[in-house]
């Protein structure tokens, strides 16, 4: 799959402060591409950055191969954490008024708007003052805005602030929609269920570098640790003597008539090797791989950073 998006050793300074340090990304074109990272890490400046809203002091951004433009814009939607509506206008005639900075005529403007306005259920908002609503209700009309004119490139900056349950679920339907549309789509934010949920590959940014970068499956079985989760029926310490000093294992509560163990391979033994001793004596019910979730893996890898950081 080739690159849509790539920006590569970028630098940004402010000040005193080194916002990005030869940070860099890969996104596949078609995918949706998780930007992650703490509080400050430099998300926002690199987004900022592909959006031509600021310059890189060093390095490049390239779009489909070549150097993005400031003509590049307008087949971006850019969706920012810091919301910009302005609240005493009404919502259809802002919508229609934003939507055609993007170059959409008034007659499709007004037809597309229609539509999306009747898909999330909206249509007696569109004489209402922004003001007049919810922060959930604003965060839906910006998205909106945002996808309306069909962008190549969709960027949205913590897009789930606001919502419930149900317009969460709304909207990352409509993200996933637009990925089968073939949109090529980067989203930043702290909910890492919804990392696992969405994306296709991700990039971890700590004190502006890029710390981690890759395809999500790959980098959670890079992360895993070679335990294992079983649950079984049989006699425990049978159980132990097959296993031997190879793998350590970790009774937990058992359920019912059912026993749980977790097993932590310290020998290296095959998986082959360990169901063939534990079912020389127990019966297995369940035998799973624990595969370490994106928030273990966002912690652990920014705590190993910053201890290294400390450490030079």
């Amino acid at each position: 799959m080739a690159d849509f998006l790539t920006a590569t050793q970028v630098v940004k300074r402010f000040s005193n402060h080194l916002a990005l340090d030869h940070a860099g990304i890969s996104v596949p074109e078609g995918s949706i591409f998780g930007l992650l990272g703490p509080n400050g890490a430099g998300k926002t400046t690199l987004i900022r950055i592909i959006n031509q809203i600021t310059a890189p002091d060093e390095g490049e951004v390239l779009l489909q191969g070549r150097k993005m433009t400031q003509a590049d814009v307008r087949h971006i939607g850019y969706l920012p954490e810091e919301r910009g509506l302005y609240k005493k206008m009404k919502v259809g005639e802002q919508a229609l008024y934003l939507v055609q900075l993007k170059g959409m005529s008034k007659n499709d403007a007004l037809k597309q708007l229609k539509y999306w306005f009747e898909k999330f259920e909206i249509q007696g908002w569109w004489n209402k003052k922004v003001e007049e609503l919810s922060k959930g209700m604003q965060q839906k009309i910006q998205f909106i805005i945002t996808v309306l004119h069909r962008p190549k490139l969709l960027i949205f900056d913590e897009p789930f602030t606001g919502f419930d349950p149900i317009n969460t679920n709304l909207v990352k339907q409509e993200i996933l929609n637009l990925k089968k549309e073939g949109a090529t789509i980067v989203f930043s934010t702290h909910v890492m269920s919804s990392v696992e949920e969405l994306c296709d590959h991700i990039a971890l940014i700590n004190n502006g570098q890029t710390i981690l970068h890759g395809n999500i499956d790959e980098i959670r079985s890079r992360f895993k640790p070679d335990h294992y989760e079983l649950t079984y029926r049989g006699d425990t310490e049978q159980l132990a003597n097959s296993l031997n000093s190879a793998v350590n294992m970790i009774v937990q509560p058992n359920r019912g008539n059912i026993e749980h163990v977790i097993l932590k391979n310290q020998t290296g033994i095959s998986i082959r090797e360990m169901i063939n001793r534990i079912n020389s004596a127990v019966e297995i019910v369940s035998f799973e791989e624990m595969i370490p979730g994106m928030n273990e893996i966002f912690i652990r890898a920014v705590e190993e950073t910053n201890h290294r950081t400390k450490s030079n």
